[in-house]
């Protein structure tokens, strides 16, 4: 039986799952806001509608005769898009809408982790009055990380001691109309992603990614939805231990085992600090740019994951190729909190050399691929090391060309990579 896949949601995750897809023999349909050119290239339909419609993406699922979904983005699970796809009979690998709030309500997530002991959880409180977080600011002896519950784009943190001051964190919460929040305390040390496959009660590990989410290079500036990120050819980062890889994945365990019937991608954000790996957050959905970073080197058929958690049978065990990656993201200047659109990109599949092209949002119009104010396109180099891996993509930029892009050049680049090495260093007194 040919299965039909229908991919939901247009931005360079959804690029990469689309690849990874188009490599096997199934039939793959796409719906997205906006009409990505790599999807549309690879998959022999594609419709533009809004994807937090359940209705609409049901029914289109439901024209194309698809047989299995895959929802990409969090704004459709937080629709509950999932659960309108599963009721009309096609399975989608993504979470319903109510386990998606490990996602999409901030406040829950944390109340979870607690109520069911997930390791690694920092102290916190949730607020529902605006004076009263301001209050527990003032009173907190030590710094914050002050998070709206809700959904943000990762770009609603502000972070005390680090980016603003207490005063300023409190002027944006007054400022803000943010309803609910959640107020943390700052953990200290090196971030990195964990991601797996889950269904039927089974769990998949990927490699660990760092993602590099501030705007400039050197770590400065505003957060983003994140410039680029790197993996290196084994599952654990430089920074990292295997005993540091292996935390991560158990908390990752005891949170499918707590959600008990959880099915899609479970995304894990880690900081390893020096009391070992913390949470910062969990999202219900392949990060981006990090899908970029893994499924390019899975080696497993993606069909045949979503094949066996459709049919209920055991997850197939994940095998990657030994490769490092480093993905960097291309955006408009001014980005993200000025952004000017409408610069041409001129790089292809064709001129970007070895490295892979994965498009995000982008206008494409008659006369060529032009920006928007969202991050463009991003490019993955894979290769034996990361200072190998970070070469290729940088080739591939120099096509591309400067004009109206901002990228963070430094992602990658053995400086950066052995700044994190000696900050764990540092954090652990080695």
């Amino acid at each position: 039986m040919t299965e039909t896949v229908l991919l939901v949601g247009g931005g360079g995750r959804e690029h990469a799952i689309a690849r990874a897809l188009a490599e096997s023999e199934a039939s793959l349909y796409a719906c997205a806001g906006n009409r990505n050119p790599g999807i549309a290239a690879i998959a022999e339909g594609f419709e533009t509608l809004d994807t937090t419609n359940p209705t609409a993406v049901a029914s289109y699922a439901e024209r194309v005769d698809a047989t299995l979904a895959v929802v990409g983005p969090e704004g459709p699970l937080a629709a509950g898009v999932a659960d309108a796809l599963d009721d009309a009979g096609v399975y989608a690998f993504g979470p319903r809408e109510e386990q998606a709030r490990i996602e999409t309500d901030k406040a829950f997530q944390r109340r979870f982790m607690r109520e069911h002991d997930v390791p690694g959880c920092p102290d916190f409180e949730t607020f529902e009055d605006v004076d009263a977080a301001c209050e527990y600011i003032d009173e907190y002896d030590g710094d914050l990380a002050v998070k709206p519950a809700g959904l943000t784009g990762g770009k609603g943190v502000r972070v005390t001691g680090d980016q603003v001051t207490k005063e300023e964190a409190k002027a944006y919460l007054r400022e803000s109309d943010y309803d609910r929040v959640v107020l943390e305390e700052r953990l200290v040390g090196e971030e990195f992603t964990g991601q797996a496959f889950v269904a039927n009660g089974d769990l998949r590990v990927t490699p660990a990614v760092q993602d590099h989410k501030r705007a400039y290079e050197g770590d400065e500036g505003p957060n983003t939805g994140g410039m680029g990120s790197y993996s290196d050819s084994g599952l654990a980062l430089p920074f990292m231990t295997e005993e540091d890889y292996r935390e991560a994945v158990d908390v990752l365990k005891a949170t499918v085992e707590a959600l008990d019937g959880y099915k899609g991608v479970l995304y894990g954000q880690f900081m390893l600090t020096a009391d070992g790996v913390k949470v910062v957050e969990f999202n219900a959905r392949f990060g981006d740019p990090e899908a970029m970073n893994t499924l390019p080197v899975l080696n497993t058929d993606f069909l045949d994951v979503l094949v066996a958690a459709r049919d209920g049978e055991d997850l197939p065990e994940l095998s990657f190729a030994p490769k490092a990656t480093v993905c960097k993201y291309a955006v408009p200047e001014g980005y993200p909190t000025d952004p000017e659109a409408g610069a041409k990109v001129e790089i292809t599949e064709e001129n970007a050399g070895d490295a892979l092209l994965f498009y995000a949002s982008v206008d494409e119009r008659d006369d060529g691929i032009y920006t928007t104010t969202s991050r463009a396109f991003a490019v993955v180099g894979i290769a034996d090391s990361i200072t190998e891996a970070e070469e290729i993509a940088e080739d591939a930029l120099s096509v591309a060309g400067e004009e109206g892009l901002d990228v963070r050049h430094d992602i990658g680049k053995p400086d950066l990579v052995q700044k994190r090495i000696d900050h764990v260093a540092d954090l652990r007194g080695e």
